[in-house]
């Protein structure tokens, strides 16, 4: 259970910060009113958080030297987080420029996200319209827009949408749509060109249903020409 799930973690790291010297799990659980094996337990999880340093300490007699812990000394990783209103602060930056300037920079920026987050293809060749949806379908996934490909046959026709029925910045496509909508087309745009795929995204529909927007696939023109003039 991470720190800031534990009432009783936190209560220790706190006497860890308020002690003088390092304390042995003997110490800590005194203080904590703990048998020492939950001590030496919490002690341990603090440990593998990164919030608390272990060390041997030499004994002034015979036997094993003890282990005693101190907190280590960096920023508290627990408590409240805001990213939404850091977000809300960059989008509101973003939108007091110029309407359509904001929209393209949106774009370009999804796209160079999407090429990020995408893996190239394999060195055999450009992959197939069907493989290129459904990889992009996982990058989706893995984003939070729980997509679904529509419109496929099964029998060579690539989907020729896909229906993203979450949406993981929700309350910042209400407030600032015309920003985080482009943001989310580029993204597909530039995960299919990162993939070399034979179609791009060629449109998204903002809350085309209540419960799901739609992204428009088309194939590309240079994937039409090589189908107009095989070799």
């Amino acid at each position: 259970m991470p720190t800031q799930e534990s009432p009783r973690r936190r209560e220790l790291l706190d006497v860890l910060r308020s002690a003088r010297v390092p304390l042995g799990v003997a110490e800590a659980a005194e203080r904590m009113r703990l048998h020492p094996n939950t001590a030496r337990l919490h002690l341990d999880a603090l440990v593998s958080e990164g919030l608390a340093e272990r060390r041997a300490e030499a004994s002034p007699g015979p036997g094993r030297p003890r282990a005693v812990y101190t907190p280590r000394r960096a920023m508290d990783r627990g408590g409240v987080r805001d990213y939404l209103s850091l977000a809300r602060v960059l989008l509101g930056r973003w939108a007091s420029a110029d309407p359509a300037r904001a929209r393209e920079e949106a774009m370009e920026t999804g796209r160079e996200w999407g090429r990020l987050l995408a893996a190239p293809p394999a060195p055999s060749g450009q992959p197939s319209a069907g493989r290129s949806v459904a990889a992009l379908v996982a990058l989706l996934d893995g984003l939070g827009f729980a997509p679904r490909a529509e419109g496929g046959d099964g029998a060579g026709r690539a989907p020729e949408r896909i229906r993203l029925r979450h949406c993981p910045f929700l309350e910042l496509a209400e407030e600032h749509g015309r920003l985080v909508c482009p943001l989310h087309l580029g993204l597909m745009r530039g995960a299919l060109e990162r993939l070399d795929a034979p179609l791009t995204a060629t449109g998204l529909e903002p809350f085309a249903e209540p419960d799901s927007c739609v992204a428009h696939l088309a194939g590309t023109a240079a994937h039409r020409e090589k189908e107009d003039h095989p070799r």
